[in-house]
C-alpha cells in the first residue's frame, strides 16, 4: 500500500513534466523518458527482484505495444520511450489496464483537441473516407493533406499516456482501500 502511495507521488511531477514539453514543444526528452524509466526500475530492483521484474516485464509489454506505429512512423520514438517507462511504473499485473486507460484518454484528448480547433482533422477525414466512401479519390486526397511535420497535425499523446498511468496507479490506491 506504502509503495502505490510512494510510486503515484513520485510519478507526478515527473508526468507534468513531460506533458508540459509535448503540449509545448511535440517533443519529449530522452532524459525524462529514459530518465524515469532507469529510475523506476532502479526503484524496483530496490524493492526486492519480484518487483522488478514485474516492472521489466510491463516494460516490455507496453514498450512492445507500440513498437509497430513507431516502425510505420505513426508514433514517435518519444511516445514509446515514455509508454515503456510507464509500463515499468504500472508494473505487468497493471499494463494492459494502463494501455486501455491510455487508449481511452487517447480518444478523449483528439475529440476534445478536434472541437477546440487545436488539432486538423483532415487526416481523420481522409481516413475515414478511404474507409468508407468507394467513390472517393484516394490518390487526390492523400496530396491535399498537410504535411506531417505541421504542429495542428500532430497530437501530443504523450498527455494521453501520462493519464493513463496516473488513472491506473491512482485506481490501486483505490482498490486497496476499498
Amino acid at each position: 500500500m506504502l509503495y502505490d502511495w510512494i510510486i503515484l507521488i513520485a510519478v507526478s511531477p515527473w508526468l507534468f513534466l513531460l506533458c508540459r514539453s509535448d503540449w509545448k514543444q511535440r517533443r519529449l526528452p530522452n532524459v525524462l523518458t529514459l530518465g524515469g524509466l532507469v529510475v523506476f526500475l532502479v526503484f524496483r530492483l530496490g524493492a526486492g527482484w519480484e518487483y522488478f521484474l514485474d516492472g521489466l516485464f510491463g516494460m516490455l509489454i507496453c514498450g512492445g505495444f507500440l513498437l509497430l506505429p513507431v516502425l510505420f512512423r505513426a508514433a514517435g520514438a518519444g511516445d514509446l520511450k515514455m509508454i515503456a517507462a510507464c509500463g515499468a511504473a504500472a508494473g505487468m499485473r497493471d499494463s494492459l489496464n494502463f494501455l486501455l486507460a491510455m487508449a481511452l484518454a487517447g480518444l478523449v484528448l483528439v475529440i476534445v483537441m478536434l472541437a477546440m480547433h487545436a488539432a486538423d482533422g483532415a487526416r481523420l477525414r481522409h481516413y475515414v473516407r478511404c474507409l468508407f466512401d468507394w467513390r472517393y479519390d484516394r490518390r487526390a486526397g492523400r496530396a491535399a493533406l498537410p504535411p506531417k511535420e505541421e504542429e495542428r497535425v500532430r497530437v501530443p499523446f504523450g498527455i494521453a499516456i501520462a493519464a493513463g498511468l496516473w488513472a491506473v496507479l491512482a485506481a490501486r490506491i483505490v482498490q486497496r482501500l476499498l
